[in-house]
């Protein structure tokens, strides 16, 4: 009875050992990932519509850099900095 016990633990051990190594080969490679820059959420200080850093409008005023949904949006913000 006890040998029938400890074959069955082996079996059983041997078992998660080849699982996890077929899991391990199925992972090899690479994760693939998002640039962080081109995702990133930005606010348009204009209207204050978050809007993809990649797909933004941007200016440089006064040596910041601001995102905006629209150029626009991008006018009347300076214009506002004018007055």
């Amino acid at each position: 009875m006890y040998r029938f016990l400890l074959i069955l633990g082996l079996l059983v051990i041997l078992y998660f050992l080849v699982r996890r190594a077929v899991r391990g080969l199925k992972g090899q490679g690479k994760p693939e990932r998002l640039p962080p820059s081109k995702d990133e959420m930005v606010q348009d200080p204009e209207c204050l519509v978050f809007v993809p850093r990649g797909v933004a409008v941007t200016e440089d005023i006064g040596g910041q850099t601001y995102y905006f949904c629209s150029q626009s949006c991008a006018h009347k913000f300076q214009e506002k900095l004018v007055r």
